[in-house]
């Protein structure tokens, strides 16, 4: 297995010392920590996707449905993540996310913009004070496969540019293999370079194959750390499913119940309908409880859903859809 050689000393001293009251081992090891997350209780897979499935088909009154909606907004993490990206389509996006609907002033403004790491500056210069976070991807996105030098240098310099989050990606090939103490060590490194900034621990969820494996990821991106898990990159297929996002409601609630510390979480890929985003609020709320429906600790990791929530916020206000022209195209493809 593969150690963390490279990591900054001590980077993980706090971080390993309460994993160690947690685990009530004197050293934390890869054994220990493969010990207690095979210790927690397997995922039902059928039972869990049942109650997916039934959360899915709850209907909601056109009031909750109004008051669901701008909170969905609030929550979304205005998303570019493409090559391509420019520096006009950055403040572009962020334009948008202080003015989502120039129509009607009384709209949420988006939780964050989420861009890579040479652009927060851009972001963060466009956004100025108007309280919409600049998050940023880190350590190798989306693959995760660098050195931890890099990683942790990719990292300070969206800090360092005004990051307010970071969106880091673990070694699954390191998780899969069963070397969780890298894993640990890695997000700890990362947290500890991170300073103010939160930090969201994307696990790539569809490449870890099983719920328990879900189960085993958010745990120990909670145990390292982190102030939110993430499903996805949104490279990567299945994305942010509701029997996904169910399990790792599951986890921040029990390691609330546990440890007296609250931790986020952010579906993200796939997301693009209003009905999908209302379904993921009552699985929230339903699994996790009340305290998690704030942007605080909550987020959609999204692109598009912002226009279709924009377009159905207009429909139950003025009882008809908008034009074409009424929303304005953000997709990837589109030039700024």
């Amino acid at each position: 297995m593969s150690t963390s050689t490279d990591l900054p000393v001590a980077a993980a001293t706090d971080a390993t010392a309460r994993a160690r009251d947690l685990l009530g081992v004197t050293r934390l090891t890869n054994q220990a920590l493969t010990r207690w997350l095979h210790g927690l209780p397997g995922v039902d897979q059928v039972g869990c996707e049942a109650r997916a499935a039934g959360l899915g088909t709850r209907s909601i009154k056109t009031t909750s449905k109004q008051w669901a909606i701008d909170l969905a907004i609030s929550m979304i993490d205005l998303t570019t993540l493409e090559g391509a990206d420019t520096k006009g389509r950055v403040r572009g996006l962020a334009a948008k996310a202080l003015l989502p609907d120039p129509s009607d002033l009384s709209t949420p403004r988006p939780a964050a913009v989420c861009v890579y790491g040479d652009m927060v500056e851009t972001a963060k210069a466009a956004l100025g004070d108007s309280g919409v976070k600049v998050a940023a991807v880190a350590t190798a996105f989306p693959s995760g496969r660098a050195s931890m030098a890099v990683k942790l240098a990719d990292t300070k310099d969206a800090v360092k540019a005004g990051a307010d989050e970071i969106d880091m990606v673990i070694d699954r090939g390191a998780f899969l293999s069963g070397d969780y103490l890298t894993v640990f060590n890695q997000i700890a490194a990362v947290k500890q370079v991170c300073g103010d900034a939160r930090l969201k621990v994307i696990m790539e969820t569809g490449e870890l194959v099983t719920y328990d494996n879900v189960r085993r990821a958010s745990w120990l991106s909670m145990l390292a750390g982190g102030d939110f898990i993430k499903t996805s990159t949104g490279k990567i297929q299945p994305a942010a499913t509701l029997p996904v996002t169910l399990i790792m409601l599951e986890a921040v609630r029990d390691w609330r119940d546990l440890t007296n510390r609250q931790v986020g979480v952010k579906p993200a890929g796939g997301i693009k309908t209003s009905k999908d985003a209302i379904k993921f609020l009552v699985t929230v709320s339903e699994i996790a409880g009340e305290d998690w429906l704030d942007n605080h600790w909550f987020r959609f990791g999204a692109s598009s859903l912002l226009n279709d929530l924009l377009l159905q916020r207009q429909r139950m206000s003025t009882g008809a859809y908008s034009g074409g022209s009424y929303i304005a195209d953000d997709s990837p493809s589109t030039a700024y």
